[in-house]
């Protein structure tokens, strides 16, 4: 698994509009100038996150984005995955389990990917926005 920097960024931006939900929706400079993300980088994140109905936006002049759920009901594993792919070192956990199935010379490498991605799974895909808030 790798975590790109866009990857960052967009779990820096979720934090953030994290700590203001629901009471405030926040602008893109607002965002990216409290974590030093570039504006544009960061707008095409959040259309990404959008597209992914993780967060939403009103437009205007008190316009801004929000999280569309809790923090406590947005995982890690999610935000990650629509940003950066699969978890898996190589294609998705299922590629994995059929290089396992199929590779007898080399499943057993293959076998502790599977096992890297599963724990790297477990805890992010149980590890919410509001999670990472109550640890800091």
């Amino acid at each position: 698994m790798r975590i790109s920097k866009k990857g960052l960024y967009g779990l820096e931006a979720m934090l953030v509009l994290g700590k203001n939900y629901p009471e405030r929706l926040m602008k893109i400079h607002e965002i990216a100038s409290s974590e030093g993300i570039p504006e544009k980088f960061l707008e095409l994140i959040l259309l990404e996150l959008k597209r992914a109905r993780l967060v939403e936006s009103e437009r205007g002049a008190k316009g801004g984005y929000r999280l569309r759920r809790s923090p406590r009901q947005i995982f890690l594993g999610e935000i990650i995955r629509t940003i950066d792919g699969p978890l898996a070192p190589f294609g998705d956990a299922e590629s994995l389990r059929r290089l396992v199935a199929g590779d007898k010379k080399h499943r057993a490498l293959y076998r502790l990917f599977l096992d890297v991605r599963n724990a790297a799974a477990r805890i992010l895909d149980h590890t919410s926005l509001a999670d990472l808030r109550r640890r800091s």
